[in-house]
């Protein structure tokens, strides 16, 4: 029987033990992680020292550790001492997915299936067994446009530029007073400038303990706001010029499809916004337009989820609600997801004693749990109660205030509210188009189902962005409306993208791509991880932020790029060449030999490539085992 104990980890006593990775009865291989531990400054796993099987473990998570302390006892296997690639963590089988079908011989990583296989399932789930049958066509044969994009999003209006440069008469049919759809008018964009706010006021905050004092920020809610209406401004009319310059006609309302070549677009004179949706999506309007296309593109995006039960309210708020600005004393964020902690983010900076409640048993739900942490650690500070596995059972709009009641594994008494943000997701738009008019499928949960190329079941229909499925991602729609732009001129255009990043813009910043640990656990699939501490990092001290840190996930077999996680200030930006070497099958010696400029934050990509490699000189990492040539 062999033990197995905390190497020295440095100048670290005391340290919290906030993953076990195995459990008795895995057979691990030499370098395999066995427990995750935290300091200060980082976190890390440590490797075993033995290969066998685990026999017992002496630690658990939450427990505090120092060198020497035991962390398991392993009983020599047959072959077990001879250094191996170590397995997938969390599995016994290490068979990764099956690949894509490749045209030759050489290796196609998993992940070029994944996002593809994402977008089946949700599209797919509970669909219709039959297409309904479609409207009467009237249009004769003739067609007032060749394409006729509906909703000018970001999907939307790359989808209408594309098609109107490649020669086609385009419509672009809009319902907003301005181009640009959720994300430009009240979603990604100004929700961005109130975060760049949010990190000036606390960054000169934090200059304090560096020697540099500002004064309390003066906050002017109005200006602030006025600003942030002159970025959109900015965007939107740029859109407005770029339409113009393609011969691009923009027809504002609210577009409905009465047969498979024709749409009927109400409130044609422009009613104001407010106004039409208060009468709800199937009014009329005051005006009317029909018109006729030889192909159509559905970009018709999502909207937030409402929560059943929630009183009418205006102290009820949804992500577009928030943006006005109304600046409360204190408030709930009901949704621990990217989009609620970002607007925490902003109010929380702003003055507001800001809560969070989340159903499952963390925030960001789909992030792997380390990356998320720095985040956790650095609000938990700063909010009054972070919440989760807990659930609002009751809201109740009273003269003093939102009163909401709480259940479960970390809920608290009823408590009063200035303001409630709810921000627990989004959903499909496909319900509300008339898509049924033109026989196009539309599943129960309002996702449009779609091919590889954006196609409907109606040959000559696309549907691209938040309406075909997950994940619900501006960058992705615009991807998707390029292609399907292409396509339906004719040309031979697949979605074939391996990975879609996925970016939280909170403090810290947190970036993803491809295969997470989370996902491979749970898949079976093998792999192997190079990460490196921002606290070593050059550029992330100057900064003064070493909270942060950078993973990259490799396949064992090929040494190549699935996977990679960023937390800390600009993940979202870093996060491309993650995203770059997984498309361009790059492997770790590919980034690790790639000169990064120093000092920055980009280099911690090619320092956890050397990690992972053994080539690290920029941190002590107990040598492993030779991995075999490939």
């Amino acid at each position: 029987m062999t033990k197995v104990n905390v190497p020295d980890i440095g100048d670290f006593k005391d340290v919290e033990v906030i993953d076990v990775l195995v459990k008795p009865g895995d057979e691990i291989a030499l370098e395999t992680p066995l427990v995750t531990l935290e300091t200060e400054k980082a976190t890390m796993d440590v490797p075993s020292s033995a290969a066998g099987v685990v026999k017992s473990i002496s630690l658990k998570k939450g427990d505090r550790v120092s060198k020497g302390s035991l962390i398991l006892e392993v009983e020599a296997a047959g072959a077990a001492a001879a250094p191996a690639p170590a397995p997938a963590p969390a599995a016994k089988e290490t068979k990764a997915a099956a690949p894509a079908p490749a045209k030759e011989e050489e290796d196609v990583p998993f992940t070029d299936t994944i996002v593809r296989e994402q977008r089946a399932k949700a599209a797919a789930a509970n669909a219709p067994a039959a297409a309904p049958t479609p409207a009467k066509d009237t249009s004769g044969g003739t067609y007032d446009f060749d394409m006729v994009v509906l909703g000018a999003g970001p999907g939307g209006y790359t989808a209408a530029f594309r098609a109107a440069d490649l020669g086609m008469k385009v419509a672009l049919v809009e319902r907003w007073p301005q181009l640009g759809g959720v994300c430009l008018n009240v979603g990604c964009i100004p929700s961005k400038a109130l975060l760049h706010a949010a990190k000036v006021i606390e960054e000169a905050h934090e200059m304090e303990s560096f020697g540099v004092t500002f004064g309390k920020p003066q906050i002017d809610a109005v200006k602030l706001k006025g600003w942030k209406e002159k970025v959109v401004s900015k965007l939107t009319g740029g859109l407005g010029i770029l339409a113009k310059q393609r011969k691009v006609e923009v027809i504002r309302g609210i577009g409905k499809f009465v047969s498979p070549h024709e749409m009927q677009i109400a409130n044609t004179d422009m009613t104001p916004l407010s106004t039409v949706l208060s009468k709800g999506e199937n009014a009329p309007g005051e005006g009317a337009r029909k018109i006729s296309f030889k192909h159509c593109i559905i970009a018709a995006g999502s909207e937030v989820v409402r929560l059943p039960g929630v009183p009418d309210d205006p102290r009820i708020i949804d992500s577009t609600g928030a943006l006005e600005l109304d600046l409360p004393k204190r408030m709930l964020v009901v949704g621990g997801g990217i989009i609620g902690l970002e607007m925490a983010c902003v109010y929380d900076a702003l003055g507001t004693k800001v809560s969070v409640v989340e159903l499952t048993d963390g925030l960001i739900p789909g992030c792997d749990r380390d990356l998320v942490r720095p985040l956790e650690k650095r609000i938990g500070k700063r909010y009054e109660k972070i919440m989760v596995k807990t659930k609002v059972t009751k809201i109740e709009a009273l003269k003093e205030g939102i009163r909401v009641t709480f259940e479960g594994e970390q809920a608290i008494e009823p408590q009063m509210y200035d303001k409630v943000l709810i921000a627990v997701g989004r959903s499909p738009n496909g319900k509300k188009i008339g898509a049924e008019a033109a026989g196009v499928v539309v599943n129960e949960r309002g996702f449009i189902p779609v091919d590889k190329q954006m196609r409907t079941n109606v040959s000559h229909i696309f549907a691209i962005g938040d309406i075909v499925g997950q994940p619900m991602l501006a960058h992705k729609a615009s991807h998707e409306g390029k292609l399907a732009a292409e396509v339906a001129h004719g040309e031979k255009r697949f979605f074939d993208a391996r990975v879609i990043p996925s970016v939280a813009y909170t403090d810290p910043e947190i970036a993803w791509v491809g295969v997470t640990e989370t996902e491979a656990k749970a898949k079976g699939i093998a792999f192997e991880k190079g990460s490196f501490p921002w606290s070593a990092n050059a550029r992330s001290l100057t900064l003064g932020r070493d909270d942060g840190m950078t993973k990259v996930l490799f396949d064992p077999a090929t040494h190549r790029v699935i996977g990679g996680g960023i937390v800390g200030p600009n993940a979202g930006d870093l996060i491309s060449e993650l995203a770059l070497a997984i498309e361009m099958n790059t492997d770790a010696a590919d980034l690790g030999l790639t000169i990064h400029p120093h000092p920055t934050l980009s280099e911690t990509v090619m320092f956890s490539a050397e990690a992972y490699e053994g080539t690290l000189t920029d941190l002590y990492v107990p040598k492993k085992a030779a991995r075999p040539a490939h």
